[in-house]
């Protein structure tokens, strides 16, 4: 069954999965500009953005009036956390966005970490 994930017609199938591929997402860059850690905030600025951006960079802009993860991002999204990386230092680039580095006692190996984060995911989603 093939659905519209929003006005912005993100593709999505429940048995294929995303029918964009993430390659095309993010126009074949496989680096972002800017160093990002899963566990890094990212929060939208209010600032208008002036660069036309695609329908994946406004639905992770659309997911930033909080303070969120890199890893949420990429999980509502369904995408892949390099491919989610890229569009959000795109946004870092034109202002729409800031980010904040994680929190040095977030361990990202540390299994107490880890489980909060998966909880908070899926309360969310």
């Amino acid at each position: 069954m093939i659905v519209t994930g929003s006005d912005d017609e993100q593709w999505f199938d429940d048995a294929a999965g995303r029918l964009i591929r993430p390659y095309t997402v993010s126009n074949g860059r496989t680096e972002p500009a800017l160093r990002m850690e899963l566990l890094s905030m990212v929060i939208a600025t209010g600032r208008p953005v002036h660069n036309q951006l695609g329908p994946d960079h406004a639905l992770a802009l659309g997911l930033c009036d909080e303070a969120t993860s890199v890893a949420e991002i990429a999980a509502r999204l369904r995408l892949p956390a390099v491919v989610t990386k890229i569009l959000l230092s795109d946004l870092v680039d034109c202002g729409a966005v800031d980010t904040r580095a994680p929190d040095p006692l977030a361990d990202a190996t540390n299994p107490a970490v880890l489980e909060t984060i998966l909880d908070a995911l899926q309360r969310r989603l």
